[in-house]
């Protein structure tokens, strides 16, 4: 992508956090960058365009921060092995990783703000926050925590109370980090949290008992 094309993504999607998508024109946004909106059509036709770019660059992200941390990339019925063979250690480093993105990383941040500002007004926003905060990441980790049950890493037990507990604090914590007060205490406090849950629901605490 040139220089300009991401230029107009990162300020559209800067605008959309800030405004609401619904209320940003594509004269707003080629106004902001001080260029005219024919230039900008020249690199995207249309303001639908430039958020499914947006979309697509989020994909794009989530799925290396998962190669990176070697956890499952896609869904359970695409790669089951994955998740059988996932490590509790990964599944700390992938989500304190993704933590620092919606939090820290101007890209997710907006990404963030957007979804959160339009999911009551616009159902496909609605759909994207219950995709990527909600129901997406608890269902992800159920199923994970499933299998690991199943490989005798994890403690038997419900997986999807389990992923409940083990996710709504990240959740809640992504809300606290938006304080001007907040500093570092928000990941500091989900590190404690996850490790945590790793002492409280691994098979190794019995055996180290």
């Amino acid at each position: 992508m040139s220089d300009t094309g991401e230029r107009i993504l990162t300020t559209a999607l800067r605008l959309f956090a800030r405004d609401g998508y619904e209320a940003v024109s594509v004269s707003a946004i080629a106004g902001v960058l001080g260029m005219t909106k024919g230039a900008l059509y020249r690199h995207y036709t249309s303001k639908r365009e430039i958020f499914d770019r947006i979309v697509e660059r989020m994909i794009e992200i989530d799925v290396e921060c998962a190669k990176q941390h070697e956890v499952p990339e896609a869904t359970f019925d695409q790669t089951p092995a994955a998740y059988r063979n996932a490590a509790m250690e990964n599944i700390k480093n992938f989500t304190l990783s993704q933590f620092r993105f919606w939090t820290e990383n101007e890209f997710g941040r907006d990404f963030r703000r957007m979804v959160i500002l339009e999911q009551y007004r616009n159902p496909e926003m609605a759909d994207w926050h219950q995709k990527v905060f909600t129901c997406g990441p608890v269902s992800y980790m159920e199923d994970l925590f499933r299998e690991m049950m199943g490989e005798g890493t994890l403690k038997p037990g419900d997986p999807g109370l389990l992923a409940i507990e083990f996710f709504a604090p990240f959740h809640l914590l992504v809300a606290m980090s938006d304080a001007p007060s907040a500093g570092g205490k928000a990941i500091d406090l989900l590190k404690a949290h996850i490790d945590d849950f790793i002492r409280k629901n691994t098979q190794a605490t019995d055996k180290e008992s």
